[in-house]
């Protein structure tokens, strides 16, 4: 009797280690479709996907999550982690004056380019500048908040914004489109981190 019980439980707590734990099965997903079929087939662990960015989530497990690598996995307390997909960018801040090549000279353009940059160097506000000489309509003062990629503003401008430095005063001219802007780079480079993530309850 006491052998039988002795080898039920060697046999139990075998299966018990034979199963693979949260973080193992984790260390064998690498798409999202794996990912979903985990989702699928361990519903009483409570398992999600869900998205974190630098700059908008702000949370312990956020920030932590936010200095990992695509591919880590790890586990707070009772509950395992994994990097799906992470992405990196930077993004730009700086506020202009848009002057417009097609109602404007390019003597005029000239004339306009150089007394902006005597006022801005005397002391006049930019966002004061902006609302007095942009010829875009803008509301918000020249100021481009955060951006990133060319579909939110010209290449030109990007690359403009890009190589100098935070308190520089400079032209970008958009040739083809007879774009011209006045520019000054209000805020350093900010980098932009975005994850997928695997959560789940368990170790």
């Amino acid at each position: 009797m006491k052998h039988s019980l002795t080898g039920l439980l060697l046999l139990l707590s075998a299966s018990v280690f034979a199963q693979q734990t949260v973080n193992e099965k984790f260390q064998k997903i690498t798409t999202m479709d794996q990912a979903q079929q985990y989702i699928a087939a361990n519903p009483a662990l409570k398992p999600i996907i869900f998205n974190v960015a630098s700059g908008k989530d702000s949370t312990v497990i956020a920030k932590r999550l936010l200095r990992q690598n695509k591919g880590d996995v790890f586990s707070v307390g009772y509950v395992t982690y994994k990097v799906l997909d992470a992405t990196e960018t930077l993004a730009y801040r700086a506020s202009y004056i848009f002057l417009d090549g097609s109602t404007l000279s390019n003597t005029q353009i000239d004339s306009l380019k150089k007394l902006i940059v005597q006022k801005a160097s005397s002391g006049t506000p930019w966002d004061q500048l902006s609302d007095q000489y942009t010829m875009d309509g803008n509301t918000t003062h020249g100021d481009t908040g955060w951006f990133f990629g060319e579909e939110m503003m010209p290449k030109e401008f990007q690359d403009g914004v890009k190589n100098h430095k935070t308190g520089d005063i400079f032209f970008v001219d958009v040739s083809e489109r007879q774009w011209h802007y006045i520019v000054k780079k209000t805020y350093d480079d900010q980098d932009k981190k975005e994850m997928t993530i695997l959560r789940s309850n368990g170790r």
